[in-house]
């Protein structure tokens, strides 16, 4: 998609009381180019258009079991469930519906560790990676202010941990491990196979963070040994506000809210139907052209990575370039500040030097990885979308090093 798409801008009102005021004109702004795809996602027409008989036509209530309005809007849930159950490889039952990835971490992490402080009273140890998302880290660290210890592993160069590594941290009331599928800002792929062989010989429960994953490489929470798999909609071009907590048989939450028991108590709070039917057709979607996406971002990846090496010297790739996300590239430009770089290529690309929840702040995957905070600071995540284009990317390149040249000769 052409980088030539507008928004509509009110021009300011130069008098006139608020009552007063008319229609007023509107003046068009040209976006830059998308690179950001990995913060979120556009809403694809085919999940607005599923969506839209809910917000006004069938707007009942899925609790509302007692009349036709009730009835129709459980059976669209249901039905969602069911087709996002399917997009896993689980049965429906096993999905928990949440606000999003960020709750459904909170709900995996808080839930399960309490339920082991409150249920044994005894020590509870947990484990988890120093580059995982704030979503997992600060859940984290208020278990920790309730008397859980936790441990973080340090990946390698690469942004990769090991099942030794793993083996090798856990300690007899260790109760709960969680690695994300792969990661936000550099996009390696965790291998939780290992992994889950790992937690399982010792009855630990395994938790991962597939925000990023889910819709972009195949994901199998059961083939993969997982037990709680967090998952977000906006990520594969479904709608902000929804996302899921995928829940193995057996494996024990206290819940976070309390309300009307919906979802068997574990997420009380009315059931957004129409997000919900949005985000199961977005992952069938996302299923249905999964392989050939991957491909094809992954050569426009490929092609944008060359580009730039070609272009800027000592440009530096972050993380390993396999196993790795196919639309995600991050990279580190020396010798250039990091704060002029941004402001470089604010009006030319839409990209990200870190997280988007990060607030600005140097990125904590790059510098566990071994960056400095001022390397962390010059750095790029790119990355690329369903609309992104050949053009684009080239126009990419020459736009990021005409800003990586512009920021070495003004120090």
């Amino acid at each position: 998609m052409s980088n030539a798409i507008g928004t509509l801008r009110p021009i300011p009102k130069k008098s006139g009381l608020d009552h007063d005021r008319k229609t007023c004109p509107i003046q068009l702004t040209t976006f830059p180019l998308d690179f950001d795809f990995q913060a979120t996602t556009p809403c694809a027409s085919e999940v607005v258009e599923a969506m839209a008989p809910f917000w006004m036509e069938q707007w009942g209530n899925p609790s509302s079991r007692q009349h036709r309005r009730g009835l129709s809007a459980s059976a669209a849930v249901n039905l969602a469930r069911r087709q996002l159950g399917d997009t896993l490889a689980v049965p429906p039952e096993r999905v928990v519906f949440t606000s999003g990835a960020t709750e459904a971490n909170n709900l995996a992490l808080l839930g399960h560790a309490r339920f082991w402080l409150h249920g044994s009273g005894g020590p509870c140890h947990l484990i988890s990676v120093s580059t995982e998302h704030h979503a997992v880290l600060d859940p984290l660290t208020q278990l920790r202010k309730e008397g859980c210890r936790v441990s973080l592993l340090k990946p390698d160069h690469n942004g990769l941990i090991t099942a030794n590594q793993l083996n090798e941290a856990i300690e007899p009331d260790t109760r709960l491990v969680s690695v994300m599928a792969a990661n936000n800002e550099i996009g390696v792929q965790q291998p939780l196979l290992e992994l889950a062989e790992v937690c399982h010989s010792h009855a630990i429960t395994l938790h991962s963070d597939a925000a990023q994953a889910f819709g972009h490489i195949p994901l199998s929470p059961d083939a993969l040994g997982l037990d709680l798999v967090s998952l977000s909609a906006h990520k594969i071009y479904g709608p902000k506000g929804i996302g899921a907590l995928v829940v193995r048989d057996g494996v024990e939450l206290e819940p976070l809210q309390w309300g009307g028991g919906q979802q068997d108590g574990l997420r009380a709070g009315t059931l957004p139907t129409a997000l919900i039917v949005g985000f199961a057709m977005a992952a069938r979607m996302a299923l249905d052209d999964m392989e050939s996406r991957s491909c094809r971002v992954r050569q426009l990846r490929d092609r944008l990575w060359a580009g730039l090496q070609r272009r800027i010297p000592g440009v530096q790739l972050n993380g390993a370039i396999e196993p790795r996300l196919p639309h995600n590239l991050n990279i580190t430009i020396p010798e250039v500040r990091g704060v002029r770089l941004q402001r470089s290529l604010r009006a030319g690309i839409a990209c990200s030097s870190g997280s988007a929840c990060s607030n600005g702040a140097p990125s904590h995957v790059l510098q566990a990885i071994g960056r400095t905070r001022t390397q962390a600071e010059a750095s790029l995540r790119l990355s690329l979308g369903r609309s992104t284009t050949v053009e684009e990317v080239d126009q990419a390149i020459v736009t990021i090093a005409e800003a990586a040249e512009a920021g070495r000769s003004h120090p």
